[in-house]
């Protein structure tokens, strides 16, 4: 099977009804566009990682597949412009899906399982602590979370995911290891008869314990002890989607006048320690 080989239409911004455009890069900036089934990446290939991803979900028609474990390179774009298996061996990092597996895997059988092993293309994904990817229900849980909710208006929902691409991140093996990663989700109310849209911002922090760490150094006594290196904890915030652009340099208009959290705004003051929620579970997610 190969990643274009079936349905590769990619994200659908017409998906909820309503337009919910691409968080768009700074113009001028590389990138590539590459479509999967039922979601696309933007590749910065200076970076090797996704500096966006974006996928509809409709929840009527998920369909359970074989998870598999099939990572693999795009044969569409250059090997050294993707971060494949070698940043990922005999160390504490785990491949992140960006896009989550199960996501995409919606409609007839052969889309289904085109759109499962599409998520294993390292263009999918992104170094991310063991803990993280492995144990955070929390943040791997948000689509759930907001598909449940939207349930009462509608069944789809559109999310955006990639890690904050820092000037700072700490390298490894060639590679720089994102700080934070973000996620938003879309969807659709219904109000006064009309169809409006809805959106919900999240950041997750893995700088504890990161920032003053030298992964090269970190890595080598760790395997030489035969121990990981510290690389959490993780913390969990809803903010704004207007931080999030600030943050990666996306243009998210559309998506920020839908906010959620924008009445909420208008009362607090401009700090994001006013602005950044810290959440302890799905529920306290404001929708």
């Amino acid at each position: 099977m190969d990643a274009a080989s079936l349905s590769s239409d990619g994200y659908d911004a017409d998906f909820l009804g309503v337009p919910v455009p691409w968080p768009s890069p700074a113009s001028g900036a590389p990138i590539r566009e590459l479509p999967y089934a039922h979601f696309s990446v933007n590749l910065d290939p200076l970076r090797g990682l996704a500096s966006a991803t974006g996928v509809n979900i409709d929840g009527d028609q998920l369909v359970d597949v074989g998870r598999g474990n099939d990572w693999h390179l795009d044969s569409r774009i250059p090997e050294h412009e993707q971060t494949g298996e070698a940043v990922y061996a005999r160390n504490d990092l785990d491949r992140g899906h960006l896009v989550r597996r199960r996501d995409p895997v919606w409609g007839d059988g052969a889309t289904a399982s085109q759109a499962n092993y599409d998520t294993f293309a390292f263009t999918n994904a992104a170094p991310q602590a063991a803990g993280f990817n492995q144990s955070k229900e929390l943040w791997l849980g948000l689509e759930d979370h907001v598909l449940e909710y939207a349930r009462t208006n509608h069944n789809r929902i559109s999310v955006f995911t990639a890690p904050v691409l820092g000037n700072d991140d700490p390298v490894y093996r060639g590679v720089g290891i994102p700080q934070l990663f973000w996620k938003i989700a879309a969807w659709v109310t219904t109000i006064d008869g009309a169809v409006e849209l809805r959106a919900a911002g999240f950041v997750l922090d893995q700088r504890p314990q990161l920032a003053d760490v030298d992964l090269d150094e970190a890595r080598a006594q760790a395997l030489a002890n035969g121990t990981p290196p510290p690389l959490g904890p993780f913390r969990t915030f809803q903010v704004p989607i207007v931080d999030i652009a600030e943050l990666t340099g996306l243009t998210m208009d559309a998506l920020s006048a839908a906010d959620v959290l924008e009445p909420i705004l208008a009362a607090t003051d401009d700090r994001h320690e006013a602005r950044w929620v810290e959440l302890s579970s799905a529920e306290s997610v404001r929708l």
